[in-house]
């Protein structure tokens, strides 16, 4: 592990902030031997277990990073909710709609759970397996840009020189202050919020423990109706986290001890001793935020620098990682010169839209306006009016497979494709024709018997596993190829 002593030059990517961004980022860009360093302000990793929902596109995407395994190990599945009242059960509450999964969508209704310390530290893991690191206790305080990179200075230690910065510092990032770039968006509820992790007795660990708002005073003595309080057990641990809701704007939560025990005896028939300890803890207002733009010159925004979600539906930590997912395949292909500069234009054209529709989610669920369905995963998003998907194919209708969706899983004559496209290469599929495909240095092939899931044809699917081109012949692939930086594509 680096130093804040360390003096580091000459970097291709630096990345502000070692949380499930940043660190996601690093291991994308890692795998593809482009030389990145995370810089984080706080002397260790994030302690607690705030985003602790995996949804299914992001267990895919963790696949592909190589973590998959450990976050199987690491998590397990959401236990069914149980409502208390006066002390006593009054039945289950089915948290998410169940959905099956499919050949084509293999974790489509699995919501995994997994700590955010943890995920947190099977990504930091995965870095220093691949030879990158973390440089702890380094706290940006400015950046200067110009033609050839960025330089970043810190409250202590050396600047660091960069070709390009990405900034996944949290919903009051320092990156995007120092650039100016301004953060819109609506107080989702007026009133605070706390979570904590805790340890409590009295609680089976079999079920997620809501206790909904009630008429009488609440822990700060206010008359009126309490806000909601939840604990939930977290996999392979003795902790639990508690969620609590209030319904006066003007409370301000006790994150003691103390404070959290009177909180819990006051909203639950449990005692104040039952709570026997206080990992961590935390006040938030729910609110929904988008940076008014993603990227500024050679510096880029992800995760919760460019986007801040209520927690309700567990899409922020998801967004987040898919941010880095998508960013990181195209900075290593043009550092690379093997695309244009100009690829690095679609992070924003196709992640802006994308977190706009996740916020949208988040705040309807929140409110209790939509569900935790089908919209929740993930699965369904996709980049069809990205300048990157290039469909030729005529009259498809609406559900068809599109150049710019999620290109599906699938298992035939002994090939599966989620093997064939893991790693951080592109991947030429043909499926259900015998068409003649150019043999493209650096593309893997894979020729496939008809599938429903494709229908027939020529699909070229992209480092992030999207369909990038689609066709029924090749004609115009090899030129879309080298424009999006699959075939090498020297500059001038």
């Amino acid at each position: 592990m680096a130093t804040h002593t360390d003096v580091l030059d000459g970097l291709d990517v630096l990345i502000v902030g070692a949380g499930p961004t940043g660190l996601a980022l690093a291991v994308d860009l890692a795998r593809r031997g482009t030389h990145a360093l995370v810089v984080e302000r706080a002397d260790a990793l994030f302690p607690g277990a705030r985003g602790k929902g995996i949804q299914p596109r992001t267990l895919e995407v963790l696949d592909d990073l190589g973590v998959l395994d450990a976050i199987w190990a690491g998590g397990g599945r959401y236990p069914v909710g149980m409502i208390w009242q006066d002390g006593r059960r009054q039945g289950e509450h089915r948290m998410f709609d169940e959905t099956e999964a499919t050949e084509a969508e293999p974790y489509a209704g699995l919501a995994w759970m997994v700590p955010q310390w943890r995920t947190q530290q099977i990504l930091f893991a995965r870095l220093e397996e691949l030879g990158g690191s973390v440089t702890f206790g380094r706290e940006l305080v400015g950046l200067a840009q110009d033609a050839d990179g960025v330089t970043a200075s810190f409250a202590s230690g050396a600047p660091v020189r960069a070709r390009h910065v990405v900034a996944a510092d949290g919903g009051r990032s320092a990156v995007r202050r120092a650039l100016g770039i301004g953060m819109t968006g609506e107080t989702v509820d007026p009133a605070p919020a706390l979570v904590a992790d805790i340890r409590v007795t009295g609680l089976d660990r079999d079920n997620w423990h809501i206790f909904p708002p009630t008429d009488g005073a609440d822990s700060e003595g206010v008359k009126g109706v309490t806000g909601s309080l939840a604990i939930c057990p977290l996999p392979h641990t003795e902790d639990f986290q508690l969620v609590s809701s209030f319904a006066d704007p003007s409370a301000e939560p006790d994150l003691s001890l103390e404070g959290i025990r009177k909180l819990v005896a006051t909203r639950t028939h449990l005692a104040p001793d039952d709570v026997t300890e206080v990992r961590w803890a935390s006040e938030f207002r729910p609110r929904a935020a988008m940076a008014d733009r993603f990227r500024q010159g050679r510096v880029f925004l992800a995760g919760d620098a460019a986007h801040v979600h209520s927690p309700a539906g567990g899409q922020g930590l998801n967004t987040s990682v898919q941010d880095a997912y998508n960013l990181g395949w195209k900075l290593a292909a043009v550092l690379r010169e093997e695309a244009p500069a100009a690829l690095l234009d679609s992070y924003e054209e196709e992640r802006l839209p994308v977190a706009a529709q996740m916020l949208g989610l988040s705040t309807g669920i929140h409110r209790g306006e939509l569900r935790r369905g089908v919209a929740t995963q993930q699965l369904g998003l996709g980049y069809r009016g990205s300048s990157l998907a290039v469909e030729t194919r005529d009259g498809l209708p609406e559900e068809a497979l599109h150049a710019g969706d999620r290109a599906p899983d699938g298992t035939r004559a002994g090939t599966h494709l989620f093997d064939a496209f893991r790693g951080p290469h592109w991947t030429l599929l043909t499926v259900g024709t015998d068409t003649e495909v150019p043999d493209l240095p650096g593309i893997r092939t894979v020729r496939f018997p008809a599938y429903e899931a494709y229908g027939t044809g020529v699909f070229l699917v992209r480092p992030d596993g999207y369909v990038g081109w689609a066709g029924t012949t090749a004609k115009g692939l090899t030129e879309y190829a080298r424009r999006a930086g699959a075939v090498g594509h020297r500059a001038g």
